[in-house]
């Protein structure tokens, strides 16, 4: 009888070993993943801190844009160029360069009016070139036949420009990069936070009914009040 319950001992002492094993190397592995999360987590938070304020920023000032008081400034400038630059000029309109000509660079440099990497377009007539950018616009025609020259530029504020900023609108190609990389950013940043929200739920029940909270709130305002 004696051998019978120490044997039977002995099976629950194993089995109780082998299950503390397990709920050992079931916390060791959740401690693994909640540091890697919590390190990509906080990684992808310091590289989009910025991008996020500003991105936060301008989505108050897109929906209010027109509560916003903004006076554009004009900035004209009229001359005339030098007949042997026109002439230059009306030469190359059959060919109609890509890029404008660097004496007409020089000149308008002298001017004050930089074009950067401003496309020209070209006709029997006149040149003409438009330069939209962020938070303005402005735009530089040359009368072949007057040499007349005038450009215009408009400032909308720095209000206008950060919202263009927001909008992709304008900003070339470099910018266009930083918003698709900051989006990625912005991924990991909320996967992983919803990775720790799910290692933590166990001991904090309100992280689901709150985080069912952010998902239905926007979800039915977009389905019953957005028209």
């Amino acid at each position: 009888m004696n051998g019978a319950t120490q044997s039977v001992m002995s099976v629950d002492q194993t089995e109780m070993e082998r299950v503390s094993e397990g709920a050992q190397g079931n916390a060791q592995a959740r401690s693994r993943w909640l540091r890697r999360l919590m390190t990509w987590h906080w990684i992808s938070s310091a590289l989009a801190l910025f991008g996020m304020l500003l991105f936060a920023f301008t989505g108050i000032t897109l929906n209010h844009a027109g509560q916003i008081p903004a006076t554009p400034v004009v900035e004209t400038v009229e001359a005339r160029l030098p007949p042997e630059l026109i002439e230059s000029l009306s030469s190359r309109t059959d060919a109609s360069p890509a890029n404008l000509p660097g004496d007409l660079r020089r000149w308008l440099g002298k001017e004050g009016i930089g074009l950067g990497n401003a496309q020209p377009e070209w006709s029997d007539y006149e040149l003409y070139v438009s330069l939209p950018r962020p938070g303005g616009d402005a735009w530089l025609s040359v009368d072949f036949e007057s040499g007349e020259l005038l450009y215009e530029s408009t400032d909308r504020g720095w209000i206008s420009y950060l919202n263009d900023l927001h909008k992709g609108r304008n900003t070339g190609t470099a910018w266009s990069w930083f918003i698709d990389l900051f989006a990625v950013l912005c991924i990991v940043f909320c996967l992983t936070g919803l990775g720790v929200l799910y290692l933590h739920a166990r001991e904090r029940i309100s992280v689901w009914p709150i985080t069912g909270l952010g998902v239905m709130v926007p979800l039915l305002l977009a389905i019953l009040l957005v028209h």
